[in-house]
């Protein structure tokens, strides 16, 4: 998860340099799951499985209160542990990172909605129980791909205390090149579906703001 730590640095970066000229900024985690439409019966024999369940963590933050309640948003979340991919020896863990414009109105004094929506990139590891690769930075024992996506989601965010908020919130993403196949270690491997989504929550804290 290294590049996931640099990734989380280099927008803590980011939003710090945008604070300055804008109103509020927000940072908050939290946890949810994946789910998916089942695969045909087709896409069972083809070796495709459904990209659905176990828990997934998130991180991010984003920039809010320019003109019109608009901002921006970054987010990554990533399935906590590695799922069994059915009939073959590999393991697998997505990770969905999104770039994303956003509306923050407020309904009332403690309650808001968060609406969001843009482009991003999902990296799914394929492992194997040996080591697939070895280089001046020792041995690894996957594989990545890389899929383009885009996301849609909302969250009505509640202030439980002073700056804190808990956010139940949904999340669509609809990864290009999802449902393809792709051979790893002469295994064929893929998912049912274009089209997952995200259900969890989130708890943050708000910089700035009334």
């Amino acid at each position: 998860m290294r590049k996931l730590s640099l990734f989380i640095v280099a927008c803590g970066f980011l939003l710090l340099a945008n604070f300055a000229s804008a109103q509020q900024g927000d940072i908050f985690f939290g946890a949810g799951t994946l789910l998916s439409s089942a695969p045909s019966a087709t896409q069972q024999s083809a070796g495709n499985i459904a990209e659905r369940g176990g828990a997934y963590l998130n991180i991010g933050g984003d920039v809010a209160g320019f003109k019109h309640h608009l901002g921006f948003m970054v987010e990554t979340s990533w399935r906590a542990s590695q799922a069994d991919y059915f009939g073959t020896v590999e393991t697998y863990r997505p990770i969905l990172t999104d770039f994303n414009a956003l509306y923050q109105p407020h309904l009332t004094k403690k309650i808001g909605l968060d609406l969001f929506g843009g482009i991003g990139l999902a990296s799914t590891r394929f492992y194997q129980p040996t080591a697939t690769e070895c280089g001046f930075y020792g041995c690894i024992n996957y594989t990545t791909q890389h899929n383009f996506m885009q996301h849609v989601g909302a969250g009505v965010r509640y202030y439980v205390w002073g700056h804190f908020f808990v956010r139940p919130e949904v999340h669509y993403y609809h990864v290009d090149g999802n449902d393809t196949l792709n051979s790893f270690n002469s295994t064929s491997l893929g998912f049912s579906s274009d089209n997952l989504f995200r259900v969890g929550g989130s708890i943050g804290y708000t910089i700035g703001g009334d």
